[in-house]
């Protein structure tokens, strides 16, 4: 099932999602319409905030990206704990599907080592680099409440607020089915 994707504005975005509980037929259904959702989308990572579900789950593939190292990292993230972060940043151009026709560059750890259960419910605890280890994070924030443009400077966002304002009340192009906060 293809979900909508919750735009920029809904609260959901910025709360703090609550841990998975059970580790079932319905947590593998709904990674596989995770899955769905953000291929629909033409995304490379989508958490379950997202979908209006605030629950700790996001879900990556970054095959889209054209380098040999990336063609087959596909997860899904459950109960993830970022343990580690270097101190080395770098910075790249991110966007969002919640928040669609904005891209910014954004400072963030270059590594990091995260704690996670697939949807099997086994643990694992890894190193990441690079794409991955940006992908990670930007999915990560949104389980945490944290929105890529969070990351921009006062001025920036500022420059910002008139589209934000746009997207918040449905007014935007997106090739994707989205769904917007009522007040």
């Amino acid at each position: 099932m293809i979900y909508a994707v919750v735009a920029y504005g809904d609260p959901v975005l910025k709360k703090t999602a609550v841990q998975v509980e059970k580790f079932d037929q319905d947590l593998n259904q709904l990674i596989d319409d995770m899955f769905e959702t953000m291929y629909d989308a033409h995304g490379v990572g989508l958490a379950a905030p997202q979908i209006g579900k605030s629950i700790r789950l996001f879900v990556v593939d970054t095959s889209p990206f054209d380098d040999p190292e990336l063609k087959d990292f596909k997860k899904a993230f459950i109960n993830p704990i970022i343990l580690e972060s270097s101190e080395e940043e770098e910075g790249f151009e991110e966007g969002c599907l919640s928040i669609p026709g904005i891209r910014r560059d954004v400072k963030r750890p270059s590594k990091i080592k995260i704690s996670y259960f697939d949807e099997k419910g086994k643990k694992f605890e890894e190193w990441f680099g690079g794409i991955k280890a940006r992908v990670i994070q930007h999915e990560y924030d949104h389980i945490e409440g944290v929105l890529f443009i969070d990351h921009l400077s006062s001025l920036q966002k500022q420059l910002l607020k008139g589209k934000l304002s746009d997207i918040s009340k449905g007014k935007v192009d997106a090739d994707y089915r989205m769904k917007f906060f009522k007040r």
